[in-house]
């Protein structure tokens, strides 16, 4: 079965990175869940994506310049629907603890997580193997820190492909992103989906032994074109609906 990650947890139906759409993700089958986590002022690690409240909880907090327990004051479902009513922003440490013994937590370090020393230690400290544990960022000087304490875990790196793809890309092609994962001992990419992710460009990258991920996807036949051209993984707003529809398109060709 293709690899699904459910981006933010299945935020489709549930507010993106709280527990209620992370579990909802493990109860629905899906077997991988990705994760945003910040830094707090107290040196926690929380799970939101953005550098403050505002858009998921209605109150402007600056998650760097607060204490989670400021933070898990605030109500961060209610933007979804009057069910989520009073859905706390997570820690890392509850999201762990709900880690299946088959799933796998994918984790983006955002830019407020510099010191890794926070991360690392949560990972060590939990119950989870090695292998239930990854993690992307787009800053590959964190990445490299990570792997070297964490050799064992799966680190890939983000990257994003637009309408300015030369330009980003100059300097970034697909020779020089393989020599820069190898200099930071990296496993492979995960990249932005667009119009400009060609298969010439991903098998680029799976011919020289590097998986490819991509996010976000959540049209049915692009996951399975991207799969058919060797990526690994895809991550997706609808997990649990992607996976269904994939399994009976599989079930349908084996008849």
């Amino acid at each position: 079965m293709p690899k699904l990650i459910a981006h933010r947890g299945e935020s489709h139906d549930a507010p993106e990175n709280t527990l209620s759409a992370i579990t909802l993700a493990w109860q629905s089958g899906v077997r991988a869940v990705e994760v945003d986590i910040h830094l707090t002022a107290d040196q926690r690690v929380c799970v939101i994506h953005d550098f403050d409240t505002k858009r998921t909880t209605g109150q402007h907090l600056i998650v760097r310049k607060s204490t989670l327990a400021e933070l898990q004051q605030l109500d961060a479902g209610s933007w979804k629907g009057s069910r989520w009513a009073g859905e706390p922003i997570p820690s890392l440490t509850q999201v762990l603890k709900g880690v299946p013994d088959d799933g796998t937590l994918v984790v983006e370090v955002k830019p407020s997580l510099v010191d890794v020393d926070a991360l690392v230690d949560e990972i060590t400290q939990s119950s989870l193997r090695y292998d239930q544990v990854e993690v992307i960022a787009f800053d590959l000087k964190t990445l490299g820190r990570i792997k070297k304490r964490l050799p064992a875990i799966k680190v890939l790196w983000l990257l994003e492909i637009g309408p300015w793809w030369w330009q980003y890309l100059r300097g970034r092609n697909s020779q020089v992103v393989m020599a820069k994962l190898s200099e930071h001992k990296l496993d492979g990419i995960n990249i932005g989906d667009s119009r400009f992710l060609t298969d010439k460009y991903i098998k680029k990258f799976t011919s020289a032994g590097f998986p490819v991920y991509v996010w976000t996807v959540n049209d049915p036949k692009r996951a399975q074109w991207l799969f058919k051209c060797g990526v690994e993984a895809v991550t997706t707003d609808r997990a649990a609906w992607m996976k269904q529809i994939i399994h009976g398109a599989m079930r349908h060709g084996n008849d």
